[in-house]
């Protein structure tokens, strides 16, 4: 089984922050390259926690309003446009739609700043496979299985881990292994198989996506209350090649250390993928140079008309039937209210607490995981000893997930210059700590991390690096620890309190674009319903 990275956090756009190549490759030792320090916009976040804001000078009206424009905001805008709903206004605090997977580019190619494909969807995915179809990646059926478009799935090959000083094909490690290893990899992927065929009484899977069709079976239910650390302790399993395995996938799907991780969450990385399709395997993933930037940014150009960003939405209420939504206008430093028939707040949960007047939407002690993303350009394309150069490149001893390469998905037979894509999620401290170790490090720290992480895993980009350009996340991505999935949480945080509706990936507990997906289309829909508006739904 060959196991490649997951999302990183759903949702992006194309064609995001623009920056530049460089003229002169990095050479020495010592010296660091030219480079951007960007993230999410701080001091509007700041402002927005603490709360000073003027009173809105004007009032404005829609039938419904949308805060938000990652993934999940996107998907509701595209639900209501789909059913025929033309009085919407979707409201972004960045200058850029997208969520937290934005993208950039540079002379060189596209890159992602955050989520960077899409695994095949699984079959009760039915809302992201119309996306997909209207969106022409699906082109067609064939024994009721989806055909996608081969320029749009990830080129072979896909993944390579760096071992013992040569590179092999896929992620698991499969030299170097002692008995113990290999008895706990067979038991532990043969036990994730069985996870991944189970279906309850009803037929519902054990573990689904969107992970709200999954099974209530009891015992699986009660995988919740434990980590996954535990879990694989109760197993007997102890294979160090094991646990540093799912180590990886944990920090790689949630930012978060496998004993910090709800075992229900960490053996549904691995089985809660059943994708099929008519022309390839159901392991590949769709992607593109600038990663799930290309998802976002084709839905955000139908919406366009729709979109308005740079908007801080700082207060949301109910007031009889309607829902009252402030914003402060970044560029024209006033406020303005907007009162709507309907509203969809499609905000991280943490954001949608302090927003929403009236009590609260959704108790919870949701916690975030904190990461680093760097864009790297080179001269040329890594090598290495062993197996050559994949998409998704890992080192087994790095703290870094490693890197994607941009130019993947090239046709050209001698690429040149390219950018690499690396990840950090900043696991190993506390996400607080983390948070403000990102916001108090300058540009240089973080581009000597990168450099030096990037030569010890290929020594032959020593001389080739023209920019390293990093990207924060204080708040990339929900952390799925033991207890928030199914005691309640968050099925109370996606309650509707009409004419207010919620969506976001957060109530999933899981980062994903599938999930984002199917909240931002589900909101929609009980929206349309409580407007009476006629619509069919997307997600059955």
């Amino acid at each position: 089984m060959t196991v490649s990275r997951r999302t990183l956090l759903a949702g992006s756009v194309a064609g995001a922050a623009a920056v530049g190549t460089g003229a002169v490759a990095w050479q020495s030792a010592d010296a660091l390259p030219p480079g951007m320090l960007g993230g999410a916009d701080a001091v509007r976040g700041h402002r927005l926690r603490d709360g000073h804001f003027p009173e809105p000078v004007r009032v404005e009206h829609c039938d419904v309003a949308i805060v938000g424009g990652g993934i999940a905001g996107l998907s509701a805008a595209w639900a209501l446009a789909d059913a025929g709903v033309t009085e919407f206004r979707l409201l972004e605090l960045e200058d850029r739609a997208g969520g937290n997977a934005r993208s950039g580019r540079n002379a060189v190619s596209a890159f992602p700043l955050g989520a960077h494909y899409l695994p095949i969807p699984n079959p009760e995915a039915k809302g992201v496979m119309r996306l997909l179809e209207q969106l022409g990646i699906i082109t067609g059926w064939q024994a009721n299985k989806p055909v996608f478009d081969p320029y749009q799935l990830a080129s072979d090959p896909e993944g390579r881990l760096l071992r013992y000083g040569r590179w092999q094909e896929g992620l698991v490690p499969t030299t170097g292994l002692s008995d113990t290893d290999r008895h706990d990899l067979i038991a532990f992927f043969a036990t994730m198989k069985g996870f991944s065929g189970r279906r309850d009484a009803a037929g519902r899977p054990a573990f689904a996506i969107p992970m709200a069709l999954s099974s209530r079976d009891p015992d699986l239910l009660a995988l919740d209350t434990i980590s996954m650390n535990q879990w694989l302790d109760e197993q007997g399993w102890r294979s160090p090649v094991l646990r540093a395995h799912v180590r990886y996938c944990c920090r790689d799907d949630y930012g978060t250390e496998p004993a910090e991780v709800s075992a229900w969450a960490g053996i549904h990385y691995f089985a809660g993928r059943r994708g099929s399709a008519a022309n390839t395997d159901g392991d590949t993933v769709l992607t593109w140079p600038e990663g799930n930037g290309y998802l976002a940014g084709r839905m955000a150009a139908r919406l366009a008309g729709h979109i308005e960003k740079g908007r801080t939405v700082y207060r949301v209420r109910n007031e009889g039937t309607k829902a009252v939504v402030d914003s402060y206008d970044e560029a024209t430093k006033q406020s303005v209210r907007l009162i709507a028939n309907a509203a969809v707040v499609a905000t991280p949960h943490f954001i949608t607490r302090r927003l929403v007047q009236g009590g609260s939407a959704g108790a919870g002690n949701f916690e975030y995981a904190p990461w680093l993303v760097a864009n790297v350009t080179v001269d040329r394309a890594p090598g290495g000893p062993g197996f050559g150069l994949a998409w998704d490149n890992v080192s087994w001893t790095s703290r870094s997930l490693g890197y994607v390469v941009a130019t993947h998905q090239g046709l050209d037979p001698k690429p040149g210059a390219t950018v690499l894509t690396w990840y950090l999620p900043l696991s190993d401290v506390a996400p607080a700590d983390a948070r403000r170790e990102l916001l108090a490090k300058p540009l240089e720290y973080w581009q000597a991390m990168v450099r030096d992480d990037l030569i010890q895993t290929n020594p032959d980009l020593a001389g080739t690096i023209r920019r390293i350009d990093i990207w924060r996340w204080g708040h990339a991505m929900i952390r799925p620890t033991p207890g928030l999935l199914w005691n309640g949480e968050r099925e109370a945080a996606a309650k509707p309190r009409p004419p207010l509706f919620f969506a976001h990936s957060d109530l999933s507990g899981m980062s994903i674009f599938e999930e984002a997906h199917w909240h931002g289309t589900r909101a929609a829909e009980e929206a349309m319903a409580h407007l009476n508006h006629p619509h069919v739904s997307a997600l059955t």
